[in-house]
């Protein structure tokens, strides 16, 4: 597997993004859904990875700086076919190992509370996250829950 700085130009990715969104929709309140979409990852504040194998698009993450030293997780988001196979893990420590060189000391994310985001929730427990409240623009919302890294 090869994670690399996307540029947002491919296909694959651009479909990966929109089935993202999609399910987002799908088992979120349109209010609750706070994934970016693609014109918001294209952000100066934003960078975005993808993970290949050859030339099949395994998954994507992203890092949104928030301030000099809190960074956001964003975006992840593992093709269907590649669930299981540890690239969502793998991304993961990719993010962290990159907020660390920034000098970042915390790294936090939102996700829901649904049954779908499960396997979401347990992965960032196993990295280490803990919930927290809100943070950024975020408020409390039943549909989501906020976790949260110190680096």
């Amino acid at each position: 597997m090869k994670i690399e700085v996307d540029g947002l130009t491919r296909p694959a990715v651009h479909a990966l993004l929109a089935e993202h969104l999609s399910d987002m929709h799908a088992t979120s309140p349109a209010e609750s859904v706070h994934a970016l979409d693609l014109s918001d990852l294209r952000g100066s504040d934003v960078t975005v990875w993808t993970a290949w194998d050859a030339h099949v698009l395994l998954g994507i993450a992203a890092l949104k700086q928030l301030s000099a030293d809190h960074g956001e997780l964003k975006s992840m988001r593992t093709s269907a076919m590649s669930r299981g196979r540890g690239v969502a893990s793998s991304m993961l420590v990719h993010v962290l190992d990159d907020a660390r060189r920034r000098g970042y000391a915390r790294l936090s994310l939102e996700t829901g509370t649904q049954d779908y985001f499960a396997a979401a929730r347990r992965l960032y427990v196993r990295h280490g996250f803990v919930e927290c409240p809100p943070f950024a623009d975020y408020v409390r919302d039943p549909s989501s829950t906020f976790y949260s890294l110190s680096l």
